[in-house]
């Protein structure tokens, strides 16, 4: 009975926060769905019944749409608690093979977020849709294509959202001054911060109620004052109607302060959605690379400056340009429908490829609310040259650059995959791979899932020394929200033992944000010292999360255990033990200067190399594991080094016009304009050195 009771103010809790974040924008519309209504062709049929025809529209609308079809069918089709575009896709993509990029493992299958909650793999059934899909590369590709242009018609509304917000509220201002003078996408795209039950009760219980009570009202005050319908929502206030000044009619006075207070409030979680829908395209590889800022206090909470800027410029040139709610309301309906036409699709394919329902009932449910939502965009295409036409056009330029940026980074897996480095070539090498090992950990930055990069292969020619640890790290995006910290890490070994050659996989989520500091290193060496035993007693983890020779090593119960770290108190033992062997060891005062400035703007650097490990005193069956851990220790203590590829793309001579356009153009001038992946990883430039290539796709 306690239990209940505390669930219940738990779900009454949430659903009163989700008031101002989730419902914030269903708030403004109140305030200029009558007036845009009567701009077009129903101006010159304003009449008490066309009033009412109104209200009935927008009554069905909010309890077919809102009510029934967000609340009782899409926030069920939430991945994990996330909602929106691209966790129905990352849905589909878990249960279908629709990812363009080759890069998946059958230890992905075993995350634990990874399975939808309720169904196993057991139960899976393979549908001719499922069939049809996978087995068609043109049509993974146009629904990877759909699911950007309602991407792109999401950061459209982020823009067009503040500039009718605030000028709907500031229309009441004016209104109030001739006064005197004579005398629910959203709901389902916030859901990452709450859970389906607490936004069903507030928005039926509540919102709804509310709404319909608003828009009834307004009705009502219309059928008797028509000649109030540029103003309905301010003109209906209690007293309003007869009063010349402004102590005659108070009640006018709180609502002018709380709606642009409220116009703030519902522009927040749009800009917010904006945000993390740029971060999830760029986790897919579809969006060029941006500096994501996290807030460490509110979890979920994104900033991105390039975005945040943008947002600003393109509100106040809207807002400018049009002067006029009606051309953005025009503008805002067909890049809302945009959206929710697009959901609709793809929640469809979510109960058949998902919910493993039959395809008759998905059609249904694609037939009875897309057919609705098609209706009304006919209906908004006929005011595209009154502001319709911005998100048409908005979502083409976005589109464009999302796709090119997708189809370059394809490309260079695709090179990748088909340039690696044999196998035997490295074997012939011998465990020093022909040139010389100095202390230190060298870590290689590849796209690639299995093999060596071809970008290994400068160093062995060209250098006459690498570093004694190899480390190949491979960051990649996993189909799911978040991946729990201690699956993220998935370690193997490449090569004998006597070589010295890791791969370690990062395994994030589309909403995960990583960071190459926040202790990666320490991680890192905690998690290939359990590899190295886990290795030489032959067992897996408990999980059996094992792909071929790697195993995620945080799942073990003894995982931290293996080694003893300590900080260093001594400068002069830190200074010793630089982030580059090459720099720690250099006589050359004025790179030890630029080292030693650095670490004072740099504290996490700092940090990293005091960071000293040593090894317990224990007996290992076989001697060779502590002459590895040995060496994993002194490696890390001499420093760590970060070598990332400069790549550059260009098309063959016998590509396409189309192709070299997309290619040699387009994604070199957002390659170059765009955040560098050292910048991305928050990878200190003293450790890092750019290793250049050039791609011919």
């Amino acid at each position: 009975m306690v239990d209940s009771r505390g669930q219940i103010r738990r779900i009454l809790r949430s659903a009163y926060r989700s008031f101002g974040l989730v419902f914030g924008a269903l708030c403004i519309p109140p305030i200029y769905v009558y007036k845009c209504a009567f701009s077009g062709g129903l101006f010159n049929y304003q009449s008490e019944d066309v009033v009412f025809g109104v209200f009935s529209v927008i009554f069905w609308t909010i309890t077919l749409t809102s009510l029934i079809k967000y609340a009782a069918f899409v926030l069920s089709a939430n991945d994990n608690g996330e909602g929106g575009v691209i966790a129905l896709y990352a849905l589909i993509c878990r249960n279908a093979k629709l990812c363009l990029i080759p890069n998946h493992q059958a230890a992905d299958e075993e995350i634990t977020t990874y399975r939808y909650p309720g169904h196993s793999s057991s139960n899976m059934t393979n549908s001719w849709l499922k069939r049809f899909i996978e087995r068609h590369k043109s049509v993974r590709t146009c629904l990877l294509v759909l699911v950007l242009f309602a991407a792109c018609m999401v950061i459209c509304v982020g823009i067009l959202s503040p500039a009718i917000s605030v000028l709907s509220s500031v229309e009441g201002i004016k209104f109030q001054a001739k006064n005197l003078h004579d005398g629910t996408e959203y709901m389902f795209a916030d859901l990452g911060n709450f859970k389906t039950r607490p936004i069903r009760v507030a928005f039926s219980c509540v919102i709804y109620p509310c709404l319909i009570l608003q828009y009834m009202g307004q009705a009502a005050f219309l059928s008797r004052n028509l000649a109030a319908v540029s103003m309905s929502f301010y003109a209906s206030v209690p007293g309003l109607k007869n009063a010349h000044f402004f102590f005659v009619a108070p009640l006018i006075w709180p609502v002018l302060v709380v709606a642009p207070l409220a116009a703030i409030v519902a522009s927040q979680p749009v800009i917010s959605s904006t945000f993390s829908i740029v971060k999830q395209c760029h986790a897919i590889r579809c969006f060029p690379r941006v500096k994501v800022v996290t807030n460490r206090r509110i979890p979920g909470q994104l900033y991105i400056p390039e975005i945040n800027w943008s947002l600003l410029i393109l509100s106040l040139a809207i807002t400018v340009g049009f002067r006029d709610i009606n051309y953005i309301g025009h503008a805002y309906g067909i890049a809302f429908l945009a959206v929710t036409i697009v959901t609709t699709w793809l929640t469809s394919l979510v109960i058949n490829l998902v919910w493993n329902q039959s395809f008759i009932l998905s059609l249904l449910f694609s037939l009875l609310f897309g057919s609705l939502e098609l209706i009304y965009l006919s209906s908004s295409c006929m005011k595209i040259i009154k502001g319709g036409w911005f998100p048409l056009v908005f979502s083409a330029v976005f589109l464009v650059v999302m796709y090119v940026w997708q189809y370059g980074m394809r490309k260079k897996y695709s090179y990748d995959l088909h340039n690696k480095v044999s196998m035997k070539w490295i074997l012939t090498l011998g465990p020093s791979l022909g040139i010389v090992r100095v202390p230190g950990i060298g870590l290689i930055y590849t796209e690639l899932a299995t093999g060596i990069p071809s970008t290994f292969t400068h160093f062995l020619t060209n250098l006459p020394a690498f570093y004694q640890v190899v480390v190949f790290v491979c960051i990649k995006t996993i189909p799911v929200p978040y991946v729990p910290q201690k699956e993220r890490f998935l370690i193997g070994r490449i090569g004998p033992k006597s070589y010295g050659m890791y791969r370690c996989m990062i395994r994030n989520g589309y909403k995960d944000v990583f960071k190459s500091g926040d202790d990666f290193e320490i991680d890192l060496v905690m998690s290939i010292a359990e590899f190295i035993q886990m290795e030489a007693e032959g067992s897996e983890t408990p999980e059996g999360s094992v792909d071929k020779r790697m195993a995620v090593v945080r799942t073990s119960g003894t995982f931290g255990t293996r080694l003893v770290m300590s900080q260093s108190s001594d400068p002069g033992e830190s200074s010793s033990s630089g982030p580059s062997a090459l720099v720690g060891s250099c006589k050359s005062q004025v790179l030890l200067d630029l080292q030693a400035t650095y670490e004072k703007e740099a504290p996490k650097l700092n940090y990293w190399r005091r960071a000293r490990f040593g090894l317990l005193d224990t007996k290992y069956k076989d001697p060779r594991v502590r002459e590895q851990l040995l060496e994993l220790v002194n490696a890390k203590h001499a420093g760590a080094t970060y070598v990332i590829g400069h790549s550059y793309l260009k098309a063959k001579h016998s590509s396409s016009f189309l192709k070299k356009c997309a290619i040699n153009i387009a994604f070199s001038f957002l390659r170059k304009n765009c955040r560098s992946p050292a910048v991305a990883l928050n990878i200190p430039h003293i450790c890092l050195i750019k290793v250049g290539s050039n791609y011919i796709v």
